[in-house]
C-alpha cells in the first residue's frame, strides 16, 4: 500500500503534466501540443507554424521537425486551453481557416486525450506569399504568348 502511495506522490510531483479522471494516467502537456500541432498541419491553406526565432533554431540543429511549434497550451485540471498560432497561405480565406483549425483541433484532443477544451485560440502571424509570386508569373508568361 505504502507503495502505491509513493508512486502517486512521485507522479503528481510532475508540474508539466495533467490529470485525468482517473487519476492514473498523465499527459504531459507538449503532447497535448503535438496532438494540435498536427490537427492544425492536416487543415488546407496553412502554410506553415509561427514558432519563434528559438524553435526555429532548434528545427535546424537537430534536423526534426517540432509538431509542436507555434503552439502552447495551458492546462487546469481537466480543462485545456490552446493558442495556435500560424501562418496562412496567400489567397486562403482566413476565418475559414481559423474555423477549421478551432474544429480539428478540439476534436483531436478531446478524442485522444478525454480532457475538455475550452479554448481553441487562432493568431495568424502572416500570410505566405511566395504562392501569389509563382501564379502571377505563370500569368505574366500567357499574357506574353497572346
Amino acid at each position: 500500500m505504502s507503495e502505491e502511495k509513493n508512486e502517486k506522490e512521485e507522479l503528481v510531483g510532475l508540474d508539466n503534466e495533467i490529470k485525468t479522471e482517473n487519476d492514473e494516467i498523465k499527459i504531459s502537456n507538449d503532447v497535448v501540443a503535438v496532438i494540435a500541432g498536427v490537427a492544425v498541419s492536416e487543415v488546407p491553406g496553412v502554410a506553415g507554424m509561427a514558432g519563434g526565432f528559438a524553435g526555429g533554431i532548434s528545427e535546424v540543429f537537430s534536423g526534426k521537425k517540432n509538431l509542436a511549434k507555434g503552439i502552447k497550451v495551458e492546462v487546469a485540471e481537466n480543462d485545456v486551453k490552446i493558442d495556435v498560432n500560424i501562418i496562412v497561405e496567400y489567397g486562403s480565406r482566413i476565418p475559414d481557416v481559423a474555423f477549421e483549425i478551432q474544429n480539428r483541433v478540439k476534436k483531436a484532443v478531446e478524442s485522444m486525450t478525454g480532457l475538455n477544451v475550452e479554448e481553441v485560440n487562432v493568431h495568424v502571424q502572416g500570410v505566405n506569399t511566395d504562392t501569389s509570386k509563382e501564379e502571377m508569373a505563370v500569368e505574366d508568361i500567357k499574357k506574353e504568348e497572346e
